[in-house]
């Protein structure tokens, strides 16, 4: 743990909190479309701000290290979700009518892991997880990594070898550290939130990986940081995070900070923003949805090493 923990922790508290504020100010812009069935919904479109607003919400109330109040708002945007969701029914419909596809159960990961129960779509799942069409999904190398970690949050049995699954991600080859463009970044760093569950479980993520990122994660930190790609650049702390041994990085964390706009909206990059929420919702929730949870996780590496003080 580095000396210099406030250069870190002090700005993290700041995205953080900011950030929860602007997700429950902008609450409604995650609303689904009023009156329109399920078999209408998109997913990128629809489904996947509400399922990361859930995510977001999940991980400040596991965590618990930003404070009561957080938690309380956390919680209140679970609930906003899940009424969104018709206490699931939503999603029972999408899997129902969809049962190849996994991200309606991704989606429900997130509020069954907070609470949240649907019993049709529970059974649905177990049944679906038995099918053989379960185990060839054709989906990229980290998605599937996605998929084991849901079914291991609603309580499925992990019927994959991880170790295989991880082998055949981009990063579980270990290329050429050079060798990787914007978009197979954005594989890696999900490739590690499913491998350990958000940073839940940084143990989980094989030694030969964590030798790996604690070398070249640094060199990638200091290309988008430069770069001011502040989405990315807050996955890749949430990256950090996720390593046995952190590097921490308190100028990354710093520039987020500064990145940051008063009332808690993180742009995705450079340029300008506009004021109104509903004009900057569309590209600008995804990073305060990240700066929300990699300041609590940071925080929560605060508190711990506080705890060993």
């Amino acid at each position: 743990m580095p000396d210099t923990l406030d250069e870190w922790a002090v700005p993290a508290h700041q995205l953080a909190v900011r950030g929860l504020s602007w997700l429950h100010a902008a609450q409604e812009h995650f609303a689904l479309p009023p009156d329109v069935s399920s078999d209408r919904l998109h997913p990128n479109e629809d489904m996947k701000p509400l399922g990361e607003l859930a995510l977001a919400g999940c991980i400040v109330v596991r965590e618990g290290s930003t404070g009561s109040h957080e938690v309380q708002i956390a919680r209140s945007l679970l609930e906003f979700a899940w009424q969104q969701l018709r206490g699931g029914e939503v999603i029972y419909e999408l899997q129902r009518d969809q049962p190849i596809d996994a991200y309606p159960m991704e989606t429900y990961a997130w509020f069954f892991r907070s609470g949240y129960r649907h019993e049709r779509l529970d059974e649905l799942l177990a049944h679906l997880s038995t099918l053989r069409a379960a185990r060839v999904p054709e989906i990229v190398p980290n998605r599937v990594l996605a998929v084991v970690n849901a079914e291991r949050q609603v309580g499925l049995p992990l019927r994959e070898d991880l170790s295989e699954l991880t082998a055949r991600t981009w990063l579980g080859g270990t290329p050429e550290p050079w060798a990787i463009d914007f978009f197979t970044l954005y594989a890696v760093t999900h490739t590690v939130f499913h491998l350990t569950d958000w940073g839940a479980h940084p143990e989980e993520l094989p030694d030969y990986l964590q030798t790996y990122l604690r070398a070249w994660l640094p060199v990638w930190v200091e290309v988008y940081l430069e770069a001011g790609h502040w989405d990315l650049l807050g996955e890749l702390l949430i990256v950090d995070l996720c390593l046995t041994e952190p590097g921490y990085h308190p100028d990354a964390w710093a520039a987020l900070a500064r990145a940051q706009q008063p009332d808690g909206l993180l742009p995705a990059g450079p340029g300008r923003v506009p004021q109104e929420i509903a004009k900057a919702f569309r590209n600008h929730y995804h990073p305060t949805v990240i700066a929300t949870i990699s300041g609590t996780l940071a925080l929560s590496h605060r508190l711990a090493a506080q705890a060993t003080r």
